[in-house]
C-alpha cells in the first residue's frame, strides 16, 4: 500500500485522497523550474500541492496560484497548504485551468505544470487517477492558450512530460510565440534512455541551454548532481 504522506525537509505532503501520488517528475520540476525573483507564480493541476510548496520554499517572498480541477485533490492540496510555513502565500483554486486563465488577474513571471499527457490510453476503472493522467480535461492546445494570455512577458513557463509528448507541446507552444529557453533531460542512469524532458518556454528567443541529469550513477547509486539539487527538500540527501 503506497504511504498517505511524504515527509520533506520542511513540509508534509499527505496524499490519501489524490489521484496521482508525489513523483519524481513532481520533485525535479519543484526543483528545476526558476526565475530570477519571481513575484506572482502559477501552479498548473497542483494535485497534492508539492511543486507549490516546493517554489514557496524557493521563493519566500512570491505569492503562488495553484489551481486543481479534482475536488478532493484540492481538499488535500489546501490542507497540505495550511500546514505548512507558506499558507499565507499560497491561493489554491478548485477551478479548471481554462476558468482560471480566463479569470484570473494579473501576469506570472513564473508558470510551472505536470499536466496530464494520455489522449487515448487506455483508461482505469479510477475516474479520479484518469483525470489526473489524462489530458481529456486539459488539452495541449489550452494549455497552451492559457499559458499565453497569463505569462508576463519575461516571464517563463516551466513544464515535464515525455520526450514524444513535449514535442507536440513544443509545436504548439511556438505557434504561439511561446519559444524553447531551456531543457534537462532526465534519465535514470547515463546508460538508460531519456525518461522525462524538463523544458522552459518564454517569448523571447534567448540563448538555448540544454543539459541532461542522471538521477543515478554507473553505479546506481544517487548521482551526485540529483543529490545537490534535492539536498534542500529530501531528508535522505
Amino acid at each position: 500500500m503506497a504511504s498517505t504522506f511524504f515527509r520533506f525537509k520542511k513540509f508534509i505532503i499527505h496524499q490519501d485522497r489524490c489521484g496521482m501520488k508525489l513523483s519524481t517528475d513532481a520533485v525535479l520540476l519543484g526543483a528545476l523550474a526558476s526565475y530570477t525573483t519571481p513575484q506572482k507564480i502559477l501552479d498548473i493541476g497542483t494535485g497534492t500541492g508539492a511543486i507549490a510548496l516546493m517554489l514557496a520554499q524557493r521563493y519566500p517572498y512570491a505569492t503562488i496560484e495553484a489551481v486543481e480541477i479534482d475536488k478532493e485533490a484540492f481538499d488535500q492540496a489546501s490542507e497540505n497548504a495550511a500546514l505548512s510555513p507558506w499558507n499565507d502565500y499560497i491561493n489554491i483554486f478548485h477551478r479548471s485551468f481554462q476558468e482560471h486563465a480566463q479569470e484570473s488577474i494579473g501576469a506570472f513571471n513564473l508558470i510551472v505544470s505536470n499536466p496530464p499527457y494520455f489522449p487515448d490510453h487506455i483508461k482505469s476503472q479510477d475516474q479520479q487517477r484518469n483525470l489526473a493522467l489524462h489530458n481529456d480535461a486539459l488539452p495541449f492546445t489550452e494549455l497552451i492558450d492559457g499559458v499565453s494570455k497569463l505569462l508576463a512577458p519575461s516571464g517563463q513557463f516551466w513544464v515535464i512530460l515525455p520526450e514524444r509528448q513535449m514535442v507536440d507541446l513544443e509545436y504548439l507552444a511556438v505557434s504561439k510565440n511561446l519559444f524553447p529557453q531551456e531543457k534537462v533531460a532526465i534519465h535514470n542512469h547515463p546508460s538508460g534512455r531519456v525518461l522525462r524532458v524538463i523544458q522552459a518556454f518564454g517569448y523571447h528567443q534567448a540563448i538555448f541551454k540544454e543539459r541532461r541529469l542522471y538521477i543515478r550513477d554507473e553505479k546506481r547509486n544517487y548521482s551526485y548532481e540529483y543529490k545537490a539539487l534535492l539536498k534542500d527538500f529530501l531528508l535522505d540527501f
